[in-house]
């Protein structure tokens, strides 16, 4: 499962070696929701840490992410571990669905005429 979201980078972690061959890096989304603002911690790992190294705090950005979720069991009880899995970070588009520094799209032009082009036969 692949999803999208918008925010600002709020806070970016360093990476983590876990072991030989294991490596990630956590990072942090600030995301309006209404009056509510959400904070959002995403993991990259191995090659995908360094995608953070073009971007500084307070960047708008959009974030591609899988979620991920397991079951783990320890002395007889279950817990789940939900993951956002981030694997590509790109500048945000700007209201517009453009991208940023994009030019804007000019306004539509219009189909009505009050010329004398109004001789519909009804």
């Amino acid at each position: 499962m692949s999803f999208d979201i918008q925010g600002k980078l709020y806070e970016v972690f360093e990476e983590q070696q876990i072991s030989d061959k294991f490596k990630k890096r956590e990072f942090v989304l600030e995301i309006p929701d209404g009056s509510y603002t959400q904070y959002v911690k995403f993991q990259l790992t191995q090659d995908k840490c360094s995608l953070l190294d073009q971007f500084k705090n307070g960047d708008e950005v959009k974030v591609t992410f899988n979620l991920s979720g397991k079951p783990f069991t320890k002395n007889g009880q279950t817990m789940y571990f939900t993951n956002l899995q981030a694997w590509r970070l790109e500048p945000a588009a700007n209201n517009f669905g453009a991208p940023a520094g994009a030019p804007q799209q000019q306004e539509a032009p219009s189909f009505y005429s009050s010329d004398a082009d109004n001789d519909l036969p009804f």
